[in-house]
């Protein structure tokens, strides 16, 4: 089962200060950027943070191309981010 997206506007315009919600929790957008350019697909990531907690680092990563099938979510935990199973996104 995929993770349940809904956007206000195309993901590309996302930017810093943008507010995304993941699974009830609202999130601020600190950058939004090419992660990895594969020539016929970019592999884009979103970095967040929660304005009410020190230390919160997250992540959006998909592909601009199949963005409903590879959208996934990370927490940054000690110096890594590790995949989070989440179900809803929204912006």
């Amino acid at each position: 089962m995929g993770i349940t997206l809904k956007g206000s506007k195309p993901i590309a315009q996302i930017k810093k200060g943008d507010k995304i919600i993941v699974d009830g929790k609202a999130l601020e957008v600190d950058a939004h950027y090419v992660l990895i350019d594969h020539k016929t697909t970019k592999e884009m990531a979103i970095e967040l943070f929660d304005p009410k907690k020190e230390d919160s680092d997250y992540q959006i990563r998909y592909f601009d191309d199949q963005i409903e099938d590879t959208i996934e979510f990370y927490e940054m935990k000690t110096i890594i981010y590790e995949r989070v199973d989440v179900k809803r996104i929204e912006w």
